[in-house]
């Protein structure tokens, strides 16, 4: 495993201001690469530059979230309400209650994962055969990651131990280590460690033979040479599937470490890599907004993010990312206790 000897300590109750801006930075930073992302969604490079040139900022006339943020204030929300003491059983019953056992919006549940893992849930299956399905290598899980790196701030391996129990009823191998990766990721840059450490905390969670370690090193190894660079090195030729886990953290992984932890920049060279650009550019708005905290995000880039649409979590519907955070900060001090902010309360 890698050294985390240079990720900082938990963050000082002090800081609780700071720790709120890296907060609302990793969520907001999350949903403003979603939707920056989805229109490249499945995309060559060379299709976005021929559509766009090079994207430069929201090319979609109503820039939204998709199911990538949909997902994450589910599982936010989720960890708000029962924090450490989180349970396989949790999840699954959040699962039945707010996802399975009531209409689907318009996304019918969203990516592979989702759907297989829905079926098997209404088929009577329980967690973890509800993840034996033919796509529980999908990035599902990473992309809804980032909440349980803001909560265990400054402790990798609790937010890697977290999400593997989210994780356990949808996926299973290396679609839990992408989740888990990018959950001790944000959780060193949660407590300011330099894009260097956060990279180093991610690997130190996820076996060293591992498809996902073994691509996340070879993006981050040429990410100094650009993003051409990254995804010629970490994406798979020929595949047709663009949610592979260890390929989209990679390249999420791969665009932060170009930009140095540039939040504007992180966001962008995933975008324009294109495959599956929501969710890389997601991870990588994660990444960096914990990094350098709300403020880094471009005003007009986070004036755009509303409150979620349900458009495929119906019971998602009204919750903004913001508010998610704030939750996830308020909860993390006693580890599983929050106190409802504004009238919202997260799902039992």
């Amino acid at each position: 495993m890698a050294s985390i000897a240079c990720i900082p300590s938990v963050p000082a109750p002090g800081d609780a201001a700071g720790l709120r801006a890296r907060a609302r930075g990793a969520l907001l930073g999350l949903a403003v690469g979603d939707a920056l992302g989805a229109p490249a969604e499945n995309m060559k490079p060379s299709e976005i530059r021929a559509r766009w040139g090079r994207i430069t900022g929201y090319v979609a006339d109503e820039p939204s979230g998709t199911d990538d943020t949909e997902y994450a204030l589910f599982s936010a929300l989720l960890l708000a309400r029962h924090g450490s003491a989180l349970t396989p059983a949790h999840v699954e019953a959040a699962w039945h209650e707010l996802i399975a056992d009531r209409d689907e919006g318009p996304f019918r549940g969203a990516g592979f994962s989702e759907r297989g893992t829905l079926e098997n849930l209404r088929r009577g299956l329980a967690a973890p055969i509800s993840a034996q399905h033919r796509h529980a290598w999908s990035d599902g899980l990473a992309m809804r990651a980032a909440p349980f790196g803001v909560f265990a701030a400054g402790r990798p391996a609790e937010a890697a131990r977290l999400v593997a129990i989210d994780g356990s009823v949808s996926h299973d191998g290396e679609g839990i280590l992408g989740g888990q990766a990018v959950a001790a990721g944000v959780a060193a840059a949660m407590a300011g460690a330099t894009p260097i450490a956060v990279v180093a905390a991610a690997l130190a969670v996820v076996p060293d033979d591992s498809w996902t370690a073994r691509s996340l090193r070879r993006g981050v190894a040429v990410a100094h040479r650009g993003e051409r660079a990254v995804r010629s090195a970490v994406v798979i030729g020929g595949y047709p599937w663009t949610d592979l886990a260890p390929e989209a953290v990679a390249l999420a992984f791969g665009a932060y470490a170009a930009a140095d932890g540039d939040f504007e920049q992180s966001v962008l060279t995933a975008v324009n890599m294109g495959r599956d650009a929501d969710t890389t550019a997601a991870v990588a708005g994660a990444l960096a907004g914990a990094t350098r905290g709300v403020s880094a995000i471009p005003p007009a880039w986070a004036a755009a993010i509303t409150p979620a649409r349900g458009s495929c979590l119906p019971a998602m519907a009204g919750h903004h990312v913001l508010d998610a955070a704030d939750l996830l900060t308020a909860a993390a001090p006693a580890g599983n206790a929050l106190a409802a902010a504004d009238g919202t309360e997260p799902p039992a």
